[in-house]
């Protein structure tokens, strides 16, 4: 037996070399499961986006008279839209599991204060496949004092073309939906009501 060390691996540069290169094989894998992780989350975005009828259903109602809004309030009172004719209103569909609302509710806080003194705006809030006790708890930490509609809202929602939370519609004080917003600010509000009265004339004292 020959002690000489083993010779080194040689390639023929004419030959070339048929062997893969050191780490290819765990390269292309670790690339394969990356790509396939893409594409899982990729699929489900689009499972869960509401379809292109749905959103169509939804902006549909702007431009037409308000679906009948009323139902329970979390102070047990019974609250209609038709209260509140005369006055610009803010129909906001929300939820108290939902961020995106939780993020804008401030925004409704502060709409809703600076209108206060003048009582030219109402809003009213519908609590989105919730829970009534998980509502409450939402406001008394978040604030807010406008009448807020909890239990069965269902056919609320459907009847606006609801297709997830938040959703807010600005509602003419004849009742006419001029606006739909899928988040507020409370100056993107106040610019919309300030134009949305000069195109119907409709302002309140």
């Amino acid at each position: 037996m020959s002690d000489a060390p083993d010779a080194p691996d040689v390639v023929d540069p004419a030959e070339g070399d048929d062997r893969p290169p050191r780490g290819g094989s765990h390269l292309t894998r670790n690339v394969a499961i990356a790509v396939g992780l893409l594409l899982a989350v990729f699929i489900g975005l689009l499972a869960t986006r509401p379809s292109a009828s749905e959103r169509s259903q939804s902006a549909k109602i702007v431009g037409r008279a308000v679906p009948e809004v009323s139902g329970t309030t979390l102070t047990g009172t019974q609250v209609s839209l038709d209260q509140f004719r005369g006055k610009w209103t803010v129909v906001n569909f929300f939820a108290s599991w939902c961020t995106p609302c939780r993020l804008e509710h401030p925004e409704l806080v502060k709409f809703a204060a600076a209108h206060a003194a003048k009582g030219d705006v109402q809003v009213v809030a519908v609590a989105f496949q919730d829970d009534p006790s998980a509502v409450r708890a939402f406001f008394d930490q978040q604030g807010g004092s406008w009448p807020v509609i909890v239990g069965d809202t269902g056919r609320i929602a459907l009847d606006f073309g609801v297709t997830g939370v938040p959703e807010s519609y600005l509602v003419s004080p004849d009742g006419l939906v001029v606006a739909k917003f899928e988040g507020v600010a409370a100056a993107a509000l106040d610019s919309v009501l300030a134009r949305a009265e000069g195109q119907t004339g409709v302002s309140t004292p």
